[in-house]
């Protein structure tokens, strides 16, 4: 790849997988000498392109392609559930990788993708999410024992019971009692992102049960604040209800979020994820 230029044209694919919206660029023809200040400048609704954040599709020697993402205040993120499923439909359907199954390098390791065709078009994907994490050290959160499910902490002026675990990233998952449309989630995400339990920030799931096998969510993503879906917290939130007994294992547990629904299943290693990747719209930005 060359070197980015001054006044660099850029092209890239708006894409959206449950609302979460990502602008992402091909690097195996351009490249992005700044992409932490691109996405920060580029991710602000009012004043640039809008959206999450941006992803860089890449050249890998480990797999089909190797993903990163930012999110938008321009911090790396590990991995994203909706990103990569994304991430497979515009590899598939500009030809770039004409198999339904596909392989993607993140920095949360290598993720096998299986697409759902119609016609030409790929209608949803299936990403194996890896294992669910909960050795405190390895989400991190600085709190003992083997586990973190269920434990009661002091967040702010307040106590609530918290299940954490890594889905490549650090989630802390809490079950709301209430109506999740009333849910301050402006005030209380921030003070669980910013939490010294946290050492590297962390994506704040808050689910409420509906059903057997059915929660919804609503998701304080670090870096982002408040996004319509986050695929890795689907699958950390599924994983928190089987483990506190509201789901079954290995069995499909339907996933609400406010951008719209995922189908998780965790059989306690690995987590499956099946959800929409659609594309909205193309252009070309200057930088």
């Amino acid at each position: 790849m060359q070197a980015s230029p001054k006044n660099q044209v850029l092209s890239f694919t708006k894409m959206e997988g449950a609302g979460n919206d990502y602008i992402y660029f091909n690097c195996f023809e351009q490249s992005i000498a700044d992409p932490a200040a691109l996405s920060a400048a580029l991710s602000d609704r009012h004043f640039g392109i809008g959206g999450d954040g941006i992803v860089l599709i890449c050249p890998s020697d480990r797999a089909d392609a190797r993903m990163r993402m930012f999110n938008a205040d321009g911090s790396e993120g590990r991995m994203c559930g909706n990103a990569i499923r994304c991430v497979g439909k515009y590899l598939y359907e500009t030809g770039m990788v004409p198999r339904q199954t596909m392989t993607i390098e993140t920095l949360s390791g290598l993720r096998r993708l299986e697409l759902q065709v119609e016609k030409g078009a790929v209608t949803s994907v299936t990403a194996d999410m890896g294992p669910a994490l909960l050795e405190p050290a390895q989400i991190p959160v600085t709190l003992p024992g083997p586990a973190v499910v269920s434990r009661p902490v002091q967040i702010g002026e307040a106590e609530y019971s918290i299940t954490c675990l890594s889905m490549g990233n650090p989630h802390c998952v809490v079950f709301w009692p209430e109506a999740l449309k009333e849910l301050p989630i402006e005030e209380i995400g921030p003070l669980f992102e910013r939490n010294p339990l946290f050492p590297q920030g962390v994506n704040t799931e808050f689910v409420r049960v509906l059903g057997e096998n059915r929660i919804q969510m609503r998701v304080w993503e670090r870096g982002s604040g408040e996004t319509l879906a986050c695929g890795t917290g689907a699958c950390a939130a599924a994983a928190a209800s089987v483990l506190a007994g509201y789901c079954g294992k290995n069995t499909d547990i339907s996933v609400q979020l406010l951008g719209g629904d995922l189908t998780v299943r965790w059989d306690g290693q690995t987590v499956w994820m099946t959800g929409p990747a659609r594309t909205v719209f193309q252009g070309t930005v200057t930088i």
